[in-house]
């Protein structure tokens, strides 16, 4: 109750300008259309209303609507919890554990990173994502994804009576060659017939709705899934791959050490309590957390300052094997990098063989770096920044594991 009073407060009514953006434009727009005509459809031609079964569909595409925007809009405007101005921790001895952020004035807590977009430090941050113009964090990851559960499966109901209504409608018309198949359509049967015809307009409109429901079920469906998989582990997309910055700095210097992520509980299900409860709110505040036994509170923040300190492993360089257009999803890169682009406005770098880029961050199949231009060894040179395909690159021989560290180095680290 108290989230839900909070949308409606709008305690800073500046927040309704994140609805002047494409991504809220077009994903409102998406579920306006395909909520609309799936309750037009059934109520003109799939399945009159004064029957039980027509009245527990529509009622279900009302219910599908309704929890849909109310977890898009909680996920949008309760944000995702930023650490709080001027932030230090409780003992003044642990800053030498964490970084200061001169835009917030205030330390960065323990899974907290700064959004350019946002300008604040964000709690438990995972992405800023373009489609609710905010961050998913740590007060609305629930609510998030919970909307890329539900989308889904709303755009799928939608989708069945698409399709139902067009086979009903034509079933008199149109013959497909199906002799032997026989369906009893009794039950969707109107008499007397609906008062506007099934024309081509609705035709046109029903196959356009279908065509969205479909494909927001299948890119809304993979995020859910990419989702999930993190919130299992309690992880975050940034925790990821620092994660596996942790595992090459290891690897690299031959340390004889093993990085034990220490917000996994060990227990899916108590992972999955950290973000789901029935209170509806997260657990903690979101500055501490729980830890999985035998790790530090700033076990994370330590290794951010390693790799930070380590420009080696900070700043992975990769040369360019394979062209790239810049396209958002690109089909000739693989089924798996294009259905896993990430959901961000960042942009994307075009790559053409030969190049040098320098990695900061990933994901499983991209990479988010800085293009290194020819003049780069002038001071002050530009550089392009972007995300792009693992696929198109490759690790520069000198970067591998078989250069080994350098002389001395493995006693030093």
């Amino acid at each position: 109750m108290g989230t839900f009073c909070s949308v409606i407060k709008f305690e800073n009514l500046q927040e309704l300008r994140r609805l002047c953006h494409w991504g809220p434009i077009i994903a409102l727009g998406v579920i306006a259309i395909c909520s609309t005509m799936a309750m037009i459809d059934s109520v003109l031609w799939y399945w009159p209303l004064h029957t039980t079964g027509g009245s527990v569909n529509f009622i279900m595409l009302i219910n599908w609507t309704i929890m849909i925007l109310y977890n898009y809009f909680n996920a949008m405007f309760v944000g995702p919890g930023f650490v709080p101005w001027g932030w230090t921790p409780e003992h003044s001895q642990d800053t030498i554990y964490l970084q200061y952020c001169k835009v917030c004035r205030a330390y960065k807590a323990p899974r907290s990173h700064h959004c350019r977009k946002c300008n604040r430090c964000v709690m438990k941050m995972d992405h800023h994502c373009p489609w609710i113009n905010n961050c998913c964090g740590y007060q609305n990851h629930a609510s998030f994804t919970l909307f890329l559960l539900l989308a889904p499966l709303g755009c799928l109901h939608a989708a069945f009576i698409f399709l139902m209504t067009m086979y009903t409608q034509l079933y008199n018309r149109l013959s497909f060659g199906w002799n032997t198949v026989k369906i009893d359509m009794s039950a969707a049967r109107r008499d007397p017939l609906p008062i506007i015809p099934f024309g081509l307009a609705a035709f046109a409109a029903t196959l356009f709705a279908l065509g969205l429901a479909i494909g927001t079920t299948i890119a809304v469906g993979m995020l859910f899934c990419i989702q999930m998989k993190i919130i299992l582990r309690n992880k975050t997309s940034i925790e990821s791959w620092i994660e596996e910055k942790a595992k090459d700095r290891i690897q690299y210097y031959q340390l004889n050490e093993v990085f034990v992520f220490p917000y996994d509980l060990g227990s899916r299900w108590r992972n999955f309590k950290q973000v789901f409860t029935w209170s509806g709110a997260p657990e903690g505040d979101g500055l501490e957390w729980p830890l999985r036994e035998g790790c530090h509170q700033y076990s994370l923040t330590i290794e951010q300052l390693k790799q930070k300190a380590d420009k080696r492993v900070r700043s992975v360089r990769y040369k360019v094997i394979e062209d790239y257009s810049g396209a958002c999803c690109p089909l000739n890169k693989g089924i798996k990098t294009f259905f896993t682009s990430p959901c961000t406005e960042e942009p994307r770098l075009r790559l053409q063989k030969g190049e040098f880029l320098i990695a900061t961050r990933g994901l499983r199949y991209w990479l988010y770096g800085d293009k290194v231009p020819e003049d780069s060894f002038v001071e002050g040179a530009s550089r392009l920044r972007g995300w792009f395909p693992r696929k198109c690159v490759e690790k520069c021989p000198c970067d591998t594991e078989a250069d080994g560290p350098p002389e001395g180095e493995k006693k030093t680290r």
